[in-house]
């Protein structure tokens, strides 16, 4: 792996790209306060460079974000669009609706549902399940041991709407679906993911792109922008996007360590910065 270039702010290469994709949770927010010089650098780039598209993890469909947003006190409209994990997994669900399906995850998930007209069941009477994360933030993958066996035993393939291992909520880290996806794969279970790392969410990404400004831009002109090493590095990687790594989200690690880490998965990021501004 190569070293990252050190960037004093986004503004010292933007010139160099036409679109930023960009991460939510840990880039512009923490789920408890805005990162304001975040906002600012992106509503910069998009008044002066190109478009911005926010794209996340969530399980939420992208319409319910901008409330999220106005909850914690996120400024402004600095994006072009929003993409979500929950928006590239809705067409997987409607071609299996009604189901049955289980329905595994918090109750705050269920607005990815409306207009779905999902049966829902118990886990015996399921064809599949639908995995937004844990009931409980408390809990631990460990936890649904049982009940993911019971899954595999019954041969229920997973729809993991949120690949996310793991996030930083304040101070706190908590476990996301993908951690339970990630365990029913050890299991020798079906597991079906849509959002980052992998190729759904970035297609409708670039149909966006291509909405807003009537073409894609070229694979090196468009820059990630994330905090997750596991998704949004590596998904940038697989795309061929260069990616800017705000070291200071999820990963607080020194630099050596975090070359470390990339260097025993194989990923690599071009650019690293503690936090995101201009």
């Amino acid at each position: 792996m190569t070293d990252f270039l050190p960037l004093s702010g986004l503004g010292s290469i933007a010139d160099d790209y036409d679109a930023v994709l960009c991460d939510i949770w840990g880039v512009v927010h923490n789920g408890r306060v805005p990162f304001i010089e975040a906002c600012e650098a992106l509503e910069r780039f998009r008044g002066e460079r190109g478009p911005v598209i926010m794209i996340s993890n969530s399980p939420k469909p992208s319409r319910a974000i901008p409330e999220s947003f106005a909850q914690i006190g996120v400024p402004g409209e600095f994006w072009d669009a929003i993409v979500t994990s929950g928006d590239a997994t809705i067409d997987d669900l409607a071609r299996r609706a009604p189901g049955p399906a289980y329905k595994l995850g918090p109750e705050r998930d269920d607005v990815l549902y409306e207009g779905l007209e999902m049966n829902f069941t118990d886990l015996d009477s399921a064809v599949f399940i639908s995995c937004t994360g844990m009931f409980d933030d408390d809990e631990e993958p460990e936890d649904y041991a049982e009940l993911l066996g019971q899954a595999k035993t019954l041969g229920l393939p997973l729809i993991c709407v949120n690949p996310d291992v793991k996030v930083r909520v304040g101070d706190k880290v908590i476990w996301c679906g993908g951690a339970l996806a990630k365990l029913y794969e050890r299991m020798g279970g079906e597991v079906i993911f849509a959002g980052k790392p992998h190729a759904p969410i970035y297609r409708l990404c670039r149909a966006w792109l291509e909405e807003i400004t009537g073409y894609v831009p070229p694979d090196d002109r468009i820059l990630c922008i994330g905090d997750n090493i596991f998704t949004d590095l590596l998904g940038a990687q697989d795309q061929g996007y260069d990616c800017l790594f705000v070291q200071d989200g999820l990963y607080g690690e020194t630099e050596a360590k975090l070359k470390n880490l990339l260097h025993d998965h194989n990923i690599s990021a071009r650019y690293l910065a503690p936090n995101l501004t201009w």
